[in-house]
């Protein structure tokens, strides 16, 4: 089922380079996803969706890691795209989100080390999880927004625009995208913090301790939590905007993640 997601994101992405992003097809407006498009995303998102299910739900048990964590963030960024594109035109996220998810979709099988969630139970923990997998997609979009973003902005300043992104909506349209995205996953992330921070016996058994998973993700919270004071109050916005939402994203990844993949991989944990 893993290598099933990955060859349809592969082969989606293969399609659009070929239909839209080569050759004599750059100098035709793009329309969006066709129906077969989306038809075929849609099977390429419920393939990696079942993927994950059964890396995720061993048994009676819940298991999860470094590899299924990204995966998992990817696979929600997808699905959110593949909704919001019937509201906004986002097809430039295309060219680093399908490769991106086709990498995502077997990584699991590559790194196949997990551990057991021993609370998995609770619905507190459930919550607590489906909160913080939430905010990782959004967060997730909203960075590759936000270097789509950083690509067409710097071709502007050059006066050379790529025909590639010559198709994108006007980069304050976009801005407001991502700051919509921005605050969603902002509020989520809240609430996975002060859940973790007020339930961590409940949840985890034990008391809140700052390791590096907790520093991080503080980290994480204090970076957007200054962009979105600077954005209201100071209007912050272009590379500034960019620079700490790419910035954000980097603490977020490095929380659990980055901390999942030292534990499993490299130190064997």
């Amino acid at each position: 089922m893993h290598l099933l997601a990955a060859a349809l994101y592969a082969g989606l992405a293969a399609h659009l380079w070929r239909t839209r992003w080569r050759g004599p097809a750059l100098d035709r407006p793009t329309g969006g996803l066709r129906l077969g498009e989306r038809g075929l995303l849609l099977v390429a998102l419920t393939a990696h969706g079942l993927s994950l299910r059964m890396e995720i739900f061993d048994g009676g048990s819940m298991r999860f890691g470094f590899a299924i964590a990204l995966s998992v963030m990817l696979w929600l960024a997808i699905a959110l795209y593949w909704i919001e594109s019937f509201y906004a035109r986002m097809e430039g996220l295309q060219v680093l989100g399908l490769p991106a998810a086709a990498v995502a979709a077997i990584l699991p099988a590559i790194f196949p080390e997990a551990h057991v969630l021993t609370n998995a139970g609770s619905m507190a923990f459930r919550l607590h999880f489906l909160m913080a997998m939430l905010a990782y997609s959004l967060f997730t979009l909203a960075a590759l927004h936000a270097l789509l973003m950083a690509t067409a902005e710097k071709g502007l300043h050059r006066g050379r625009i790529s025909p590639l992104l010559a198709g994108l909506p006007p980069l304050l349209t976009m801005e407001a995208l991502l700051f919509r995205l921005i605050h969603v996953a902002f509020v989520l992330l809240t609430f996975t913090l002060v859940s973790g921070v007020f339930f961590s016996e409940t949840l985890f058994g034990k008391a809140l301790t700052f390791n590096h998973k907790t520093i991080f993700a503080i980290l994480s919270w204090l970076i957007f939590a200054a962009l979105l004071t600077g954005r209201h109050l100071r209007g912050w916005r272009g590379r500034v905007a960019l620079r700490w939402t790419l910035a954000g994203f980097a603490a977020l990844l490095l929380a659990y993640v980055g901390s999942r993949f030292v534990l499993e991989v490299i130190l064997g944990r």
